[in-house]
């Protein structure tokens, strides 16, 4: 960790640190900053503000999302390159704005591992459009995966059917026509959805729809999706295998080369 900022300065070695260690209310977002600039910066202000709105009834106004912008400048000290978490959390005093909490770290390279072994999981997140702090149930289901000799989950809600999301990431499906994003209560991330953006500028074919389990061995390829990687390739879902060389991921990664940055 490089640095973490509570409203623009370190937090208190006690009533602070205390509060945000004890308490599990709020709501986030992750961003790769890279040259001072961040991909989707438009889309990580709008995912704060409706999360606001649902959480903290609170809303953003444009002052609020400069002053958010010069929080993050802060806690970046000048640094081009690093990782960056904004958190809004309670305020210490009940009835006013949320606080803000900015993380910063290390960045982290944007290149995929080695393909991904996945198992399916009936977890589905709550309030699974927002990015929140509940995320025990996530975790534990990764825990789960991990130890049954998987690297990770993907969930397909409680009736084992409608595939959704992955623990921290979004998924994305190849038919051998076109990329295929699963339609279901979940994160519209904002990796997601720059990728959507970019796959129709450069003319690539996709589709949003709902994807059943049993569909699965139809498919093409597979990969997950998120702020640390565009296109970690999935090499296989419940023991079953995708092609070593999967098309998505280089149809995702081209679309990613083209999605400009946004100067903070």
């Amino acid at each position: 960790m490089r640095n973490i900022e509570l409203n623009g300065r370190v937090p208190s070695a006690i009533a602070d640190i205390q509060r945000l260690a004890t308490g599990n209310f709020g709501h986030f977002t992750s961003m790769q900053v890279r040259g001072s600039a961040v991909r989707g910066l438009a889309l990580h202000l709008a995912r704060l503000s409706d999360a606001n709105e649902e959480f903290f009834d609170f809303r953003m106004g444009i002052d609020d999302e400069q002053r958010l912008l010069g929080l993050i400048r802060h806690a970046l000290g000048g640094e081009p390159d690093a990782s960056v978490q904004v958190r809004f959390v309670p305020p210490a005093s009940p009835g006013g704005p949320p606080d803000i909490l900015v993380s910063v770290s290390d960045p982290v390279p944007d290149a995929a591992g080695p393909p991904l072994r996945v198992r399916t999981d009936g977890y589905r997140r709550d309030w699974p459009s927002h990015k929140h702090a509940a995320t025990m149930g996530l975790t534990y289901a990764g825990k789960q995966a991990r130890l049954a000799g998987y690297d990770d989950a993907l969930f397909v809600g409680a009736d084992n059917n409608r595939v959704s999301e992955g623990t921290t990431w979004n998924v994305a499906f190849y038919d051998g026509d076109r990329v295929i994003w699963p339609q279901a209560p979940m994160l519209k991330g904002v990796t997601m959805v720059l990728l959507q953006l970019a796959l129709t500028m450069n003319g690539t074919p996709w589709t949003l729809r709902p994807v059943d389990a049993v569909e699965l061995p139809l498919l093409a390829g597979a990969a997950a999706v998120n702020s640390h990687c565009p296109a970690q390739p999935i090499g296989s879902i419940d023991g079953m295998p995708f092609p070593a060389d999967d098309k998505l991921v280089s149809l995702l990664r081209d679309a990613w080369e083209s999605v400009p940055f946004d100067a903070l």
